[in-house]
């Protein structure tokens, strides 16, 4: 068990869709040890495996007291009511755009003894859940911002000093260091 570094926004493991999780034994308790031990930090509302470079599909979430994990998460159910607040994640650290999600969520998969689990949350939970499914899915928050939006995020991305290019090494994200964080949960908020 170990808090492990967040990959960056430009390494392929983030747009990479994961594989479902088919073994049940010590190295996905691992995994599962070292992503809840990666979540729980401050500023830190979930964290996809593939955050930590791993392309399993598996995700922990921290949220208003809540702390858990969910192995191969599908999104079960999404409401029509939406919310519109500031959005930002581990991997694109600094930046925060508003990014429309539904306002609650539910999501399925299993535990480590492959039992069905179903997480559901409203706000900031409905958020995370959504988020962290997108990264197992190859999908990063940016892709979600309208077009004009979206073309900011990336110029703003691209001058900021963490941003990995193609062939350069991943780093541990400032927010691990403790009192970086600027969002509670790194997805909205004031903090």
């Amino acid at each position: 068990m170990s808090k492990r570094p967040i990959v960056r926004f430009g390494d392929p493991v983030l747009v990479s869709p994961t594989t479902p999780v088919t073994r049940f034994d010590r190295h996905t308790r691992a995994l599962v040890d070292d992503l809840l031990d990666t979540v729980d930090e401050p500023g830190h509302a979930g964290v996809a495996a593939p955050q930590i470079g791993v392309g399993l599909r598996v995700f922990s979430y921290r949220v208003d007291g809540a702390i858990g994990y969910v192995i191969n998460p599908e999104i079960a159910e999404l409401s029509e009511e939406v919310q519109d607040d500031e959005e930002g994640c581990l991997s694109v650290p600094g930046l925060w755009f508003p990014t429309r999600r539904a306002m609650h969520a539910t999501v399925r998969g299993v535990d480590l003894r492959n039992e069905p689990v179903t997480v559901s949350g409203s706000g900031l939970m409905a958020r995370a859940l959504q988020h962290e499914t997108d990264h197992l899915d190859g999908t990063v928050y940016l892709d979600r911002l309208e077009a004009e939006t979206r073309r900011r995020a990336l110029r703003e991305v691209r001058r900021s000093d963490w941003f990995l290019s193609a062939d350069a090494p991943a780093s541990p994200s400032p927010l691990s260091a403790p009192g970086t964080a600027r969002l509670p949960g790194a997805f909205g908020g004031t903090g």
